[in-house]
């Protein structure tokens, strides 16, 4: 599946988006995504928080679907989406 991240989130894991096989998670979920993610990119943004901070804080997108962290992850889960809190409009 490909992984797109935005905002803060881009700036911490150092790039705009990456490819992860299902294969590679301890169990088919969006929580397992996430913790693989959190400790594979380990930069900060530049005021120093981790990826893993600042998905704390973010909404994610299963193939453009709002999902949450115990949404189940298939073949079909073929892009998620990263998203910060935004400001401004």
């Amino acid at each position: 599946m490909q992984v797109y991240f935005f905002a803060a989130a881009r700036a911490a894991a150092g790039t705009a988006q990456a490819a992860v096989e299902l294969e590679a998670l301890p169990e088919a979920t969006l929580q397992a995504l996430i913790d693989h993610l959190g400790q594979h990119y380990t930069g900060t943004t530049p005021s120093g928080l981790t990826l893993a901070q600042v998905m704390e804080q973010c909404s994610f997108l299963i193939n453009g679907q709002r999902s949450e962290a115990n949404a189940t992850l298939t073949d079909n889960s073929l892009r998620v989406d990263v998203l910060p809190p935004f400001a401004g409009g």
